[in-house]
């Protein structure tokens, strides 16, 4: 195998990115003809194909999608390297790579981090959604220096690390107006036959929301199950079914997604866990967002919960 040419590199992580050669030939100033080429030539250095057809379009192939992750993680580095040589004369900012499970509320998220970036040290924040074995799998080898999970560290993975818990709260069930107006009774009987909306399977509080509602012999009718947090809420929103979420967060999503809040779910409780290699949190960061999850959830104690190794 030849030798890797970043240029090439380059011209094919921006078609990743962009998802067509058109648009990545605005962005990189150079022909069609000539991201077309050079992508070829990578694509046979590598010996392997990183977009194929679809359509009328391209798509970016399952080995192509891995080959772009490092090209970000690449690409990330060397603005590192130059922002640390334009910056000789100042301090340069302190990298934190943060990894997010798909289930974790993308409002817990976003209030969380926040005071990251408002230390008196420079912090440059750099945020991967994924799952979280594979999230789980870059903190291993320091690709990220944090996770956020709804979960703890999973027993079955051999990966050196500690789970220390932010916070928890109980649910609530959020609707949109006009579906509410359409449900009779009061909560929680009104579930019953009304359009519901549930986390994935994948999803820790799953088990608890299928154990509530059949301890309460309720049946309503499953529309929709959705790993990603914010698509629940956004189909929540348009009044597709109701839908449950934090209660500690329900003043942010009534106000987000124009919806209302119709009942809580005390016996159910969702946690959520800073996940990382040091026993004892000493990255600014992390004691930053760990100090206000603890104030915006139930539970103000940060402790370490498992570790495995």
């Amino acid at each position: 195998m030849a030798r890797l040419n970043l240029k090439h590199l380059r011209y094919f992580w921006t078609v990743a990115r962009t998802g067509s050669i058109a648009r990545a030939s605005e962005q990189l100033h150079v022909t069609s003809q000539s991201i077309s080429s050079q992508l070829a030539e990578l694509e046979q250095s590598l010996g392997t194909r990183l977009l194929r057809r679809h359509g009328r379009g391209l798509e970016v192939t399952d080995i192509g999608r891995r080959v772009a992750d490092y090209a970000a993680e690449i690409f990330a580095l060397e603005e590192d390297l130059l922002t640390l040589v334009r910056q000789q004369d100042k301090r340069a900012p302190l990298p934190f790579r943060v990894g997010v499970a798909d289930s974790v509320p993308k409002s817990f998220t976003s209030e969380v981090l926040e005071p990251a970036l408002k230390l008196a040290e420079a912090v440059r924040l750099v945020c991967r959604e994924g799952s979280l074995v594979s999230l789980l799998a870059d903190l291993a080898v320091h690709r990220l220096d944090l996770v956020i999970a709804d979960r703890p560290l999973p027993s079955d993975l051999k990966v050196r690390a500690f789970s220390h818990l932010l916070g928890t709260s109980d649910l609530s069930v959020f609707g949109a107006p006009g579906l509410l107006r359409s449900l009779k009774g009061s909560f929680p009987g009104m579930l019953n036959d009304a359009p519901l909306l549930l986390p994935g399977r994948g999803v820790a509080v799953r088990p608890q929301l299928e154990q509530w509602l059949d301890v309460n012999h309720l049946r309503p009718q499953i529309v929709g199950e959705f790993d990603d947090s914010a698509l629940l809420n956004a189909f929540g929103q348009r009044g597709v079914g109701l839908f449950t979420a934090p209660t500690a967060l329900s003043a942010y999503i009534c106000k987000q997604y124009a919806v209302r809040a119709v009942g809580r779910m005390p016996e159910i409780s969702e946690q959520f866990y800073a996940i990382s290699t040091e026993r004892r949190l000493r990255h600014p960061a992390v004691l930053a967002i760990s100090e206000v999850a603890s104030q915006q959830l139930l539970t103000a104690p940060v402790k370490t919960r498992r570790r495995r190794g």
